[in-house]
């Protein structure tokens, strides 16, 4: 009798098992097509590691050393430090455009490296007493205030979900800065004017020569313009499409063609 039970018990129908397993919404007799699973969030990355990146992260590392050498009175070997900064950014500029390495890390630490070596230089000439003090507040305030507002756009536009290892993640790309025109003049005007300030002591020109001081009103006026530009500007922060991310990540065991 035993046996014949067993049997009854096994070849029971389905329905009447399930029912005795549990009720419907129970987990653990949930038909496996009926889990309710959030689809996967799309996790879009980019090549961070490339040679223009690592160019521009070896001026950021050597703008300590060239801010050193300044208030050291070194100023010939700050002055050839500078060269060499300003031969790099034009060369890994260079290379990302011809090379189609463009990054939104790119983007972000390229204009990031210019403004590392123009703060250090900054504070380093006018402790030296080279650089008028109301001068040195309008260049490093006007880059204080940009660097918050990166902070808050670089959340405004992170894709979903927003966590914080996401948001420092820098291969997640979600908006491409594009410097202004007189953002552009100003850093020009202003590696200029660092570069004078530096050659002039070398050179024997006087630090109250009229030239200097023409030069340093004028990057001061393109600081401050510069700096609004970027408040009202349309185009200086482009938000990425899903096309143009796509495109910047490289595809799985996807290679360069050779010309």
């Amino acid at each position: 009798m035993l046996l014949v039970d067993r049997r009854l018990r096994t070849t029971a129908p389905r329905d009447q098992r399930d029912d005795r397993a549990g009720p419907p919404g129970d987990s653990k007799t949930r038909p496996p097509g009926d889990d309710k699973t959030r689809p996967p969030v799309p996790d879009h990355r980019e090549r961070v590691l490339t040679i223009p990146n690592a160019l521009t992260m070896a001026r950021i590392l050597s703008s300590p050393y060239i801010g050193y050498l300044v208030v050291q009175g070194r100023l010939e070997l700050a002055l050839a430090g500078c060269v060499v900064f300003g031969l790099t950014d034009a060369l890994d500029g260079y290379i990302a455009r011809r090379y189609n390495m463009k990054s939104f890390v790119g983007s972000i630490i390229d204009p990031a490296a210019d403004k590392v070596l123009m703060t250090t230089l900054t504070v380093a000439l006018a402790y030296s007493s080279l650089l008028p003090m109301p001068l040195a507040v309008v260049i490093i305030g006007r880059d204080v205030a940009l660097s918050l507002a990166a902070f808050v756009i670089r959340w405004a536009t992170l894709p979903a979900p927003k966590t914080l290892r996401r948001y420092f993640d820098l291969s997640i790309p979600s908006v491409e800065v594009r410097p202004t025109r007189i953002s552009k003049w100003n850093t020009a005007l202003q590696l200029l004017l660092m570069g004078a300030t530096l050659a002039a002591p070398v050179c024997g020109v006087p630090a109250d020569w009229i030239g200097l001081a023409c030069l340093q009103w004028l990057t001061g006026a393109t600081t401050i313009a510069s700096g609004v530009g970027y408040l009202v500007s349309k185009d200086a922060v482009h938000r990425l499409t899903k096309a143009e991310v796509a495109r910047r990540i490289p595809k799985p065991g996807h290679t360069r063609s050779k010309k």
